[in-house]
């Protein structure tokens, strides 16, 4: 912690160059902060009925940060930083509505924490939604940044004014690895954003001692063009006069800046782990020492203030505080049946259009109808951007899903990332946030994993937490599934694991023809849609996969997500004389179900769902009933799967009508997927394996 502050001098102390109204301003807003944490203190009953932190100790730094952020500038805060958002001018009234989960919560109409802001206000800042977890929004925070700086470097910035980002840390966090990647990015692109790290040597009950060798100041000096700067963080003046360097600096465009504040914890971690629970006399003794309202009131003093004005201020702050308090409290609750709004924003993507197969088109494989698409896309989006591993230069991707884009629109619209799954998937919620729209890929579904974190906290329930100000609309392409060989890190199916993260949409195409109507429906869905794409069927090279390759349909070409198609139909005759079936199945699965069905002409539809979720439960239900026989097909291993799940709501949902119990059919039940071509024949589905299925229920 940093030293006790001396006796006064005798002298009055030199006045720096900041209107002393701010200041005045600032004294006002840390006596309401101060008196906030005492009245939720003072209430507990009502107060603590849902844990909040408060910023008490942190006023100093806060409000010179709030209070120099521009309304055309964004911000990312964590869970401490209540007055940050006093400093942007927010109420104590509307901060109460979120504490106690009111209708009127103006960031999540109840639905998250206090101290998480989801803003979109004309005359303040933008604040996305982030999580509470910590140390995460340093990715999206960055992301933003990078967004702004791909905006401007194509002139789709209005006006003159240079927007910069704050991305706001508590010192623990900074030794998550996801940190540390948005730190890497930041500086590779030079990105005008801010990161203030506030230190008050706590991380929970562990002390700084403890977590790290190092703190965050000496900890960027790892990270070459990363600027840096010490500031006292319980010292008003010092940290106001610190944060405007800082923020001229990112303006400037001179790249990132870190800004590390000490000060002290002088409220409760949270209101659910109490000070007193952890906290010995002698540490708790310390940081009251320079409790910054104290210092501050001192620096007046010294410059000519008088003790009654200074009084009137805070008088008028816990006025205010009381008021607001009642008004928070006399509030309406929110309205359970709306409970469930805002799960997805509409896409504006609702019929199909364009031609499929235009006039004297030629056929393509999938991997080339991708690539036409995202050329389409960037074409007539200049804020649309691409990127990830391996997909700029010379190389286009491992596939060659993206060659010759960067050649073609540039290193600042293609381009290749650090080996960081991470900030591919974050970044793009700040990307969004800002209104640049990214297509990334992970290189391989079986490295999707370090990404699954952002893609779960910030990007799947921000359009929800937000109700609604705060969708994502982020595109992550994902070559998925096994192609003869690929071993266990290059042949994983992942899809289970992605539609049990709610507010996500899951695609998966099985031809070139959908491949590229699904991909421009998936651009324009303001939602976060993952889009599985198998290498298997990317060149149609596997035997049997030959109708991946179609006609490629006209530049106009899109497809609804949640609609499924019958690339098979049964024989209507057959079906009245002979028992049929429905296979239910996407990707490789709609392959080895074609030639399975051969050997039972006329007896099996398959229904291709193309899109995984939304689910066009409609069409399961219709085939179902039609043939009153199901096969769920897949090419994951089959224990709690997707279509496992599916098979027992077609089991509950259409009993009456079943002829046959629901059967599922899928890999063997292991871990990973062997490198030996032979071991991976048996424990993957193929068409014979099928047909035997096919027959078994059948003849049920």
């Amino acid at each position: 912690m940093p030293s006790t502050r001396e006796a006064n001098p005798a002298k009055k102390v030199k006045r720096p160059k900041i209107n002393q109204e701010i200041i005045l301003k600032a004294y006002q807003l840390m006596c309401t902060s101060k008196r906030m944490a005492e009245t939720y203190d003072e209430n507990k009953e009502v107060c603590s009925k849902y844990v909040h932190s408060t910023s008490r100790g942190h006023e100093a730094i806060q409000l010179a940060a709030g209070m120099q952020l521009e309304s055309y500038d964004f911000a990312s805060l964590y869970y401490r930083d209540e007055s940050i958002l006093l400093g942007i001018g927010m109420q104590p009234y509307e901060l109460m509505l979120q504490l106690m989960g009111k209708a009127d919560d103006p960031f999540s109409g109840g639905r998250t924490y206090y101290g998480h802001p989801s803003l979109k206000r004309d005359g303040f800042p933008t604040i996305p939604h982030q999580s509470s977890a910590t140390g995460m929004q340093a990715i999206p925070a960055t992301g933003m940044a990078h967004g702004l700086k791909y905006l401007e470097s194509q002139g789709l910035l209005e006006g003159k004014d240079k927007p910069v980002v704050l991305c706001s840390l508590g010192d623990g966090s900074v030794t998550e690895g996801e940190v540390s990647e948005a730190f890497q990015m930041s500086v590779l692109k030079k990105l005008p954003i801010v990161y203030l790290v506030q230190d008050n040597d706590w991380g929970i009950s562990a002390t700084g001692k403890e977590m790290r060798t190092m703190d965050a100041y000496e900890f960027a000096a790892g990270f070459k063009g990363m600027e840096r700067m010490r500031v006292d963080g319980s010292d008003f003046v010092d940290s106001y006069q610190g944060m405007k360097k800082a923020y001229k600096y990112a303006r400037d465009r001179k790249g990132p800046i870190l800004v590390h504040a000490k000060c002290p914890l002088l409220g409760h971690h949270t209101s659910g782990v109490r000070k007193e629970w952890y906290r010995g006399d002698n540490d708790l003794k310390l940081h009251a020492q320079i409790d910054p309202l104290p210092i501050l009131e001192k620096y007046l003093l010294e410059t000519g203030e008088t003790k009654k004005s200074l009084k009137e201020r805070a008088d008028a702050a816990f006025d205010t505080v009381a008021k607001d308090y009642e008004h928070a409290l006399n509030s309406p609750d929110p309205d359970i049946n709306d409970f469930d709004s805002h799960e997805f924003a509409q896409t504006p993507i609702i019929e199909e259009k364009g031609e499929r197969k235009p006039k004297g088109a030629e056929k393509v494989v999938m991997v080339d109808a991708a690539l036409h698409a995202v050329d389409d896309i960037l074409k007539n989006h200049p804020e649309a951007l691409f990127y990830g591993q391996d997909v700029g230069g010379t190389l286009g991707g491992v596939f060659r899903e993206a060659a010759t884009l960067a050649q073609k629109y540039g290193d600042e619209r293609i381009f290749n990332t650090p080996i960081q799954e991470a900030y591919i998937v974050g970044s793009t919620a700040g990307m969004s946030a800002v209104g640049a729209k990214a297509i990334v890929e992970i290189q391989f579904a079986d490295y999707i994993w370090p990404g699954i974190n952002q893609l779960v906290e910030e990007l799947s329930k921000s359009c929800y937490l937000s109700k609604g100000k705060f969708p994502i609309q982020s595109l992550i392409r994902v070559p998925i599934g096994a192609y003869g060989g690929g071993g266990p890190y290059h042949s994983g199916s992942v899809e289970s694991t992605l539609l049990n993260i709610r507010g996500i949409k899951v695609v998966y195409p099985s031809n070139a023809a959908d491949m590229k109507g699904l991909m421009k429906a998936a651009f324009h869905d303001p939602n976060p849609v993952v889009m599985l794409e198998h290498k298997g069927l990317y060149w149609s090279k596997v035997p049997g996969t030959g109708d991946a390759k179609t006609h490629e349909p006209d530049k106009d070409y899109i497809i609804p997500l949640g609609k499924a198609n019958k690339v098979l139909e049964a024989d209507e005759q057959k079906m009245e004389t002979e028992s049929s079936l429905v296979v239910i199945t996407y990707g490789m699965g709609v392959y080895w179900a074609k030639e399975a069905a051969k050997k039972y002409a006329g007896r099996i539809e398959i229904l291709d769902l193309r899109t995984l979720n939304p689910l066009d439960w409609d069409a399961v239900q219709a085939s179902v009933k039609q043939h009153s026989r199901a096969l769920v097909l897949t090419e994951e291993p089959i224990m709690n799967s997707f279509a496992e799940s599916l098979a027992g709501r077609i089991s509950k949902e259409c009993f009456e009508y079943l002829d046959a119990p629901v059967q599922t059919f899928g890999a063997a039940n292991l871990p990973a997927i062997p490198l030996n071509v032979d071991l991976e024949k048996k424990m993957l589905p193929n068409a014979d394996k099928v047909a035997d299925a096919l027959e078994s229920l059948l003849a049920y």
